[in-house]
């Protein structure tokens, strides 16, 4: 059985390492060395670089490990563990020279994510949680907040690139949630808002169309800091990425019922 704690103080370490790879790139990068990858969806050196670093970090760690990773530097099928990566989330922020912008690690052991590092590459903050762990911002406890209802809540979500057939209906989230919050927040990380609901900056993060190396770091930030996970639907063993909600736990049910009214979820 691996301990966790050591194994979240080695994945921190490989994080900054390919962070400090990402910064030191940012200083001389420019948006022509970009490639596409489809609708909206770009990729450039950095984000393949930043990989094979953790790739070759963590495979060191857990040499049985496989890895499902956005990049696909690797393939590699791990029977118990598998680390799921995103080098660089919010690829569109660093492309244009805006924060944030994230590494984010998780480690599935099975089905079960049991470990996850988000690192804020700009911002210089490490958000880490292991299984029975709790939660953790630069080595200090972290909990999500303790806003009672949507009205006193700030709200984070991200706009769709690709998948625009539920738009309209996603714009009626918007709609509601302008009206009755305190606002919203559109940062461009999902590595990045899950770390944010965790610590309490936002009450609620929720976006569609996602991947699972966006989330898989941060679905156990939030939960080891006392907040609530699930798809649309209210599946909280959803990984896919494919629909998302994280909130603290006293508003959960409230938002889960706004969003399946709004988006004509049966």
């Amino acid at each position: 059985m691996i301990d966790l704690k050591n194994i979240c103080a080695e994945i921190e370490k490989a994080a900054h390492e390919a962070g400090e790879f990402i910064r030191k790139e940012s200083e001389r990068f420019d948006i022509s060395m970009t490639e596409t990858k489809g609708l909206n969806n770009f990729v450039s050196y950095v984000d393949k670089g930043s990989e094979k670093m953790l790739v070759e970090k963590l495979g060191r760690l857990i040499p049985e490990a496989g890895f499902l990773t956005e990049e696909g530097t690797i393939e590699k099928t791990g029977i118990k563990y598998c680390w799921v990566i995103d080098p660089l989330d919010g690829t569109t922020n660093f492309l244009h020279g805006l924060p944030p912008y994230a590494i984010s690690i998780g480690l599935m052991e099975y089905d079960e994510v049991v470990a996850g590092v988000v690192y804020d590459v700009r911002g210089n903050e490490t958000f880490t949680a292991w299984k029975g762990g709790g939660a953790w911002l630069n080595n200090n406890p972290i909990h999500v907040s303790k806003a009672p209802s949507v009205a006193d809540s700030l709200i984070a979500t991200g706009f769709p690139y690709t998948e625009f057939e539920r738009l309209e209906k996603f714009m009626g989230t918007l709609t509601y949630f302008c009206k009755h919050s305190h606002g919203i927040r559109r940062f461009g990380s999902a590595a990045i808002d899950l770390a944010y609901v965790a610590c309490g900056r936002v009450e609620v993060f929720y976006e569609y169309g996602l991947h699972p190396w966006d989330i898989a770091a941060g679905v156990i930030l939030v939960r080891e800091a006392g907040g609530r996970f699930s798809d649309f639907s209210g599946n909280e063993k959803n990984l896919s990425g494919d629909d998302v909600i994280a909130s603290n736990s006293l508003i959960y049910n409230e938002v889960l019922e706004v969003i399946i009214n709004q988006m004509d979820i049966k």
